[in-house]
């Protein structure tokens, strides 16, 4: 072995043995917090409590000598009775009851003891039994006041319930006189009173006895959850490939049960002490094998190792079953042989995985060492060794480290899915650029071909013998096949990247459709076909891209002419007040209902491999991509053997839309006509575009204003400041901009603009006469978008509007939405740790679970509000939404976090969505939180003069002048930087404010902007 590698084997010994010394340390100081204070001891059956005080103090035991009376049941009427025995309580009775066979736990006796208690008359005390084997009553001064299970003298198997119970009573005189029948005839080890019995107030009594239970119930509970999570995504997600989910539910399935059935017994089973014993035991055993299990599938390990642990836990099981209880004792070398053999196997083969790079199997190192830990000190506890209150915590880390290992692993695959997911995008992309340039390079020889076939053909010198000629013929079609291939991976990539432009104007389609028909007429090869069209010529007119709609009905038709053998293919028409639909029918081969579901997407066959018809299986595609750019649908009804029918729609031509002066001027404008590839949309409630024209010449704005107030909503302005004053009140879509302005030029108030505004979220056009290079490179330096030269061609001026404004929509659109992408980033940490605590509440605090409850549903109702995606909010609601998020954070860490309230009256401010909520989530996680004391948070919003100014200040751990600098910058990496750089770019672009950042380092973070008072506008 390596140096290197006996040293990482040391570093890994060493990191158990830390794990073991913190997981000690903390058992330790949960036994050193439950140490009782010197308290008097019970000797020859006295104990003198008189000058105890019982007040604000934990239960104490009786501990000591008792007056013992074996095989008999004496009672207060046998005051005068003694016993010239004693025993040591809490201890095992089989000396005192003089039995030399191997029985000798078996038997039934009395305990007594004579407690001197203060004179605090009518007291409420009480008594806790932990554990008497196996049936016990409690007599104070002759009264029965509780008992578990029925105390009798011979054996009747009547014994059921386990763990501790309690007993309340009223002190009447200053010394009474406890007697606690117990028999055992059920566990044949140990039996009498085996642990301490314990005297105290009934308050302290039921606290002690309530705290255990619940503790106990709260790590049941948390098992039993996380068990049935993992059992329901492994089936619910079929990951049949992956086990370890399912054991990993098993695991904490069993662990969950025997903690109910285990210590203070939650859970009493309707079963004789006996098998309830040899339950828990079975359990026990069995989250040892699940534990293998699913390591080996964790690991995915081959080795047969753990089928000899099967194996082995296979007989111990039936062993367990099959001997008789009191045989257990010769069945500890097999228990003790399966721990050690389990434990090997975990420890060697994570250590092994851990050695071999995976550093996330530390959570298993973690999870197997705390398990071991937990098993050891059971054993200790249940022989005697130790006696400590319920211990929760090395269940918790249990839980904690496999959580965090599969928290770990998902995080990784996550990771994995994003960059496969964009590597095969970036293949896709790769595979559509080679399909282009690859159609591009084959046409121009294909097309030589073609053209060499067709001179051949056609020339009158040559003498072609019939057979050449008909192989020449089938060269032509078959390379005017592969051109229609070609074209149509062209228009595939073209469609996927949208750069299809269309030209719509108004289509005869009975001409088209006509047309089309006779150009698929060459397709047929033989076949007995007939085409036809029922299109009448006074069919209306469509809007449409002629050339488009040929390429639609020519892929449709050539659909149909494949896989149609005979018969016949008929194209026909109908229309509403709105749309035409086109339908081309075939008599053809037909398809099934599952094949219909899939044929409009790329790549998609309806026969494979040699029985295929050709093509690419792209034809559908580009048909479906085709009608929907120009506002149509398409869809396709068939069945087997009985043909199919693809019908798609178009709009109707409008009727102000239809040419009605067929002069040359008109079919000039035609031939010059944009091709605007993002039309506007002719709807009522769509919002115009809002375009500021700047200009100090009156004439320039009215004429750009009649040139654009078709399609937009123009506002002029005759300075730079008069702009920037409308800029105030107003949002703008676009700006058009003189250059050749007094006072302030085109170019000082477009650099002033992207002070606030970048070039995306608020395009900028600059118009001179002047058309230099260097005049150009001075406006797009200046921040400008475009530049159009005076006098400028109004075609061309709308051109550029219209790719602009559709560029602003566009990242409008995406800015709207990324307030609410922000909130919508809820930590899942956040949401368990919230969930856990409701869970927490329910046992404790009822009143307290149902308010959390309702402030859980507020925070998420407002999280994921329509409203977080509008510019603005009412100051309102995003309090609301902060102080539902503060109460869940007050109740998670109580006293850690302070919050403080200064709000002045809102009158009906409005602020932009999650830029409070922000900045208070940073506060408290980054802030106040980050100490062990935790911290004051205070949120202000104070009326100024023209503006409210909102403050949130707190007393955590603050921040260097680096951290400082780096806060909110492009490289900042996580959710703070991202969420205070989004809420200042906001803040930015709205008012032409940001925030006020000063912090210092363990002195707290102040963060404050303000918002002007005219903020309520609606801002577009």
């Amino acid at each position: 072995m390596a140096e290197s590698e006996k040293m990482s084997v040391k570093k890994i010994v060493l990191l158990i043995g830390l794990f073991v010394v913190v997981l000690t340390s903390f058992r330790l100081l949960w036994i050193q917090h439950h140490q009782l204070p010197d308290h008097p001891h019970a000797e020859r059956g006295v104990v003198d409590l008189s000058d105890w005080k019982f007040e604000g103090q934990r239960p104490i035991t009786l501990d000591g000598e008792w007056e013992f009376f074996p095989h008999e049941f004496i009672t207060s009427s046998s005051k005068e009775i003694e016993s010239n025995t004693y025993i040591t309580v809490p201890g095992d009775w089989k000396k005192q009851l003089n039995s030399k066979d191997s029985k000798a736990a078996y038997g039934y006796g009395t305990y007594r003891l004579k407690i001197r208690l203060p004179d605090t008359k009518e007291e409420l005390f009480g008594i806790q039994m932990k554990q008497a084997t196996s049936a016990s009553q409690i007599f104070i001064d002759g009264e029965l006041i509780s008992g578990q299970n029925h105390v009798v003298k011979s054996n009747s198997n009547a014994s059921a319930e386990r763990g501790p119970y309690k007993a309340l009573f009223h002190n009447e005189a200053d010394e009474i006189e406890l007697v606690v029948h117990v028999s055992n005839y059920d566990l044949p080890f140990f039996g009498g009173i085996m642990d301490s019995v314990k005297i105290g107030t009934a308050a302290s009594v039921i606290k002690e006895h309530h705290t255990s239970t619940t503790l106990q119930l709260i790590v049941a509970i948390m098992f039993l959850l996380h068990s049935l999570y993992a059992i329901f995504i492994y089936f619910a997600g079929k990951l049949k490939h992956q086990k370890e989910v399912l054991y990993f539910g098993f695991l904490l399935l069993l662990s969950g049960i025997s903690n109910l059935i285990d210590d203070d017994v939650v859970l009493q089973l309707p079963l004789s002490i006996e098998w309830s014993n040899k339950l828990l035991l079975l359990i026990l055993i069995s989250v040892l094998l699940v534990m293998v299990k699913f390591v080996k599938h964790l690991y995915h390990l081959e080795k047969k190792s753990d089928q000899y642990i099967s194996i082995l836990y296979g007989l111990l099981l039936a062993a367990m079953i099959l001997t008789p209880f009191h045989y257990y004792f010769y069945l500890i070398i097999g228990l003790a042989l399966f721990y050690g053999a389990g434990n090997y196997y975990l420890f060697k083969h994570t250590i092994h995985a851990v050695r071999a790079g995976n550093p996330s199997f530390l959570f298993i190192l973690l999870f197997i060492t705390s398990y071991t830990s937990n098993i050891i000190w059971g054993f200790g506890i249940k022989f005697g060794f130790s006696d400590i209150p319920y211990y929760p915590f090395d269940f918790v880390v249990m839980v904690l480290a496999i959580a965090l290992l599969l928290l770990n692993r998902h995080i990784h695959v996550v990771k994995l899915n994003e960059y496969q997911t964009k590597e095969l995008l970036r293949a896709d992309q790769q595979k559509d650029d080679f399909l282009t340039n690859t159609s591009h390079e084959l046409r121009n020889p294909l097309h030589g071909i073609i053209n060499i076939t067709h001179t051949v053909l056609t020339d009158k010198n040559e003498r072609l013998s019939p057979k050449n000629r008909d192989n020449l013929e089938l060269l032509l079609r078959i390379g005017k096949q592969l051109t229609f291939t070609l074209n149509d991976l062209i228009d595939s990539t073209r469609l996927s990247d949208n750069s299809v432009q269309l030209n719509k104007e108004a289509v005869n389609i009975h001409n088209v459709v006509s047309a089309t028909v006779d150009m698929v007429g060459f397709l047929k090869n033989g076949k007995p076909i007939t085409l036809q069209s029922k299109i009448p010529e006074s069919f209306p007119e469509v809007n449409a891209d002629e050339n488009r709609v040929i390429q639609i009905l020519f892929n449709l038709l050539q659909n149909a002419v494949k896989f149609t053998d005979a018969g016949t293919i008929t194209v026909c028409a109908t229309h509403n007040e709105k749309e035409a639909t086109i339908s081309v029918q075939d008599t053809g081969k037909g398809m099934s209902n599952e094949f219909q579901k899939t044929i409009f997407k790329r790549y998609i066959q309806k026969e494979s491999g040699a029985t295929s018809s050709g093509g690419v299986g792209i034809g559908l595609t580009i048909c479906k991509q085709l009608v929907e750019l120009q506002g149509g649908t398409i869809s396709v009804e068939s069945s087997l053997e009985n043909g199919a029918t693809f019908s798609f729609t178009l709009p109707l031509t409008k009727s102000e839309e239809r040419p009605c002066i067929p002069s040359k001027a008109v079919q000039v404008l035609k031939s010059t006509e944009y091709l605007d590839p993002y039309p506007i949309l002719e709807d009522s409630n769509v919002v115009k575009p809002h375009i500021l024209v700047v200009d100090d010449v009156w004439v320039n704005l009215q004429v750009l204003k009649s040139l654009l107030q078709e399609n937009y909503t123009v506002s002029v302005a005759s300075s730079g400041k008069q702009a920037l004053e409308l800029m105030e009140d107003h949002g703008f879509d676009l700006m058009i901009i003189d250059v050749m302005m007094p006072n302030m030029s085109g170019y000082e108030l477009t650099r002033i603009v992207r002070e606030r505004f970048s070039i995306s979220e608020l395009p900028i056009v600059l118009l001179t006469a002047r058309s230099k290079p260097e005049d150009i490179i001075t406006g797009f330096l200046s921040g400008a978008n475009d530049y159009v030269a005076k006098p400028m061609d109004a075609l061309s001026l709308q051109a550029r509007v219209r790719a602009l404004t559709n560029l602003r929509l566009a990242v409008k659109e995406q800015n709207r939405m990324e307030a609410a992408w922000l909130q919508a980033q809820i930590k899942p940490h956040f949401l368990f740790n919230t969930l856990n605590t409701i869970a927490s509440l329910g046992e404790v605090d009822p009143e307290r679970m149902v308010k959390l409850l309702n402030e859980f549903g507020n925070y998420l109702r407002k999280s994921f509000s329509v409203q977080n995606t509008q510019d603005l909010i009412p100051l309102s609601n995003e309090l609301e939404l902060i102080k539902s998020y503060l109460y869940i954070e007050q109740v998670r860490f109580g006293d850690r976090l302070q919050i403080e309230w200064n709000i002045d009256s809102l009158d009906n401010h409005q602020i932009p969505p999650l830029s409070i909520q922000t900045i208070v989530e940073n506060a408290v996680a980054h802030g106040v939180m980050k100490q062990i004391s935790g911290g004051t948070i205070l949120i202000s919003i104070a009326n100024l003069e023209h503006q409210f100014e909102v403050m949130i200040k707190d007393d955590g751990i603050g921040m260097n002048a680096d951290q400082l600098n780096n806060l909110g910058k492009e490289t900042s990496s996580g959710e703070q930087g991202i969420g205070l750089k989004n809420t200042n770019r906001r803040l930015k672009k709205l008012f032409g404010t940001k925030l006020e950042i000063t912090s210092a380092e363990g002195k707290g973070t102040t963060v404050k902007f303000r918002v002007p008072y005219k903020s309520s506008r609606n801002i577009e």
